[in-house]
């Protein structure tokens, strides 16, 4: 669609060869795709909904190349639309969550519910998807920024302090940047900041390790977490589980807290994960797993991708995202696999 656009713009470059519009080439609005969906995802906690809005902002840009004077440079200009359609999206929706938000933890023995609609949770994103993967530092904002927990906190602001905080301190962009941006002045950026910061301050934002590849001690919990899991072995997986660790499965809205809990759940109603298949990924700057369960017709079919949370050694927290529809080929993984575990 994009390029059908370029072909329309560059049918009429003809006309002027000082035209912006003659100046203007595909690649070089999709350099900046990678960042748009970063800061589109942290203001709406989808991944889907953040691919629709950075999709909704190259098609407007293209309509409005045009009008654009230069008065701004094109970032500004770009993220000003992507702002813009950002705030719209947000206001035709309820806040994005995760089950622990929604009610207190539950028993094994309780009701699973209906799964309802995934459209009410906080999605994970491949860091595939990212911008910030050169430079050392940019690569530990992106991770510091994309946590679940971080993704969830900033849903509990009003979006355009939303929009503030993420512009200010997660992309550097200055006071006044921001300003012209929103059509604001410095002052009220600056106070909707700092009613940002004191938001954030109070929710729970438990630190978590990011995924450190290079890292012994973290490739080795792993590693056993993943030989405890394909083994079944419950008494090596719970004593990888902090205490107060917590699991939860969405799109169902419970979730379990402590190492019992968990266990009880794999040996009850989680019983059909035995024998399953994990494949390391990475998500949200968390180490992650995709996991196949055996198919009653042979080989294993999709079943949840796993996000790990991880602090001082242990795990603190078990995201298990059932959409493997949607999730699974947006982390490049296989449909399915045969019986020799190899793509199917």
């Amino acid at each position: 669609m994009l390029v059908a656009y370029a072909d329309q713009r560059m049918i009429g470059s003809h006309e002027s060869q000082s035209s912006p519009v003659a100046m203007l080439a595909p690649e070089e609005l999709e350099e900046h795709r990678g960042p748009l969906i970063g800061y589109s995802y942290r203001m709406l906690g989808s991944v889907t909904e953040a691919e629709d809005a950075v999709q909704e902002t190259m098609l407007r840009a293209w309509r409005a190349w045009d009008g654009f004077e230069g008065r701004a440079s094109r970032r500004t200009w770009l993220y000003r639309i992507a702002t813009n359609v950002c705030l719209d999206m947000l206001k035709a929706r309820q806040r994005r969550a995760r089950p622990m938000e929604i009610g207190p933890a539950w028993y094994i023995d309780g009701p699973l519910g209906d799964p309802g609609t995934g459209e009410r949770w906080i999605e994970p994103i491949p860091d595939s998807m990212l911008a910030g993967r050169g430079d050392p530092a940019d690569v530990a904002v992106t991770r510091e920024t994309i946590r679940l927990a971080f993704i969830a906190a900033l849903q509990h602001l009003p979006p355009r302090q939303r929009a503030i905080l993420i512009l200010r301190e997660v992309l550097g962009w200055s006071a006044a940047e921001v300003a012209g941006l929103l059509d604001t002045t410095v002052v009220s950026v600056n106070s909707a900041l700092q009613r940002a910061r004191t938001t954030l301050s109070e929710a729970d934002l438990a630190d978590s390790d990011p995924h450190m590849p290079m890292d012994p001690a973290q490739q080795d919990l792993l590693d056993r977490y993943l030989e405890a899991f394909e083994h079944y072995d419950l008494d090596s997986f719970v004593s990888l589980l902090h205490e107060d660790v917590t699991q939860s499965m969405p799109p169902y809205e419970m979730w379990l807290e402590g190492p019992d809990r968990v266990r009880a759940w794999m040996i009850g109603p989680g019983i059909g994960c035995r024998g399953s298949l994990l494949f390391p990924t990475v998500a949200n700057g968390l180490p992650a797993f995709g996991q196949y369960r055996p198919d009653p017709d042979g080989g294993y079919h999709p079943w949840a991708l796993h996000v790990l949370e991880i602090s001082g050694g242990v795990v603190v927290g078990l995201n298990y995202f059932l959409d493997t529809e949607t999730l699974f080929p947006r982390f490049g993984m296989p449909a399915r696999l045969d019986e020799s575990g190899g793509a199917g």
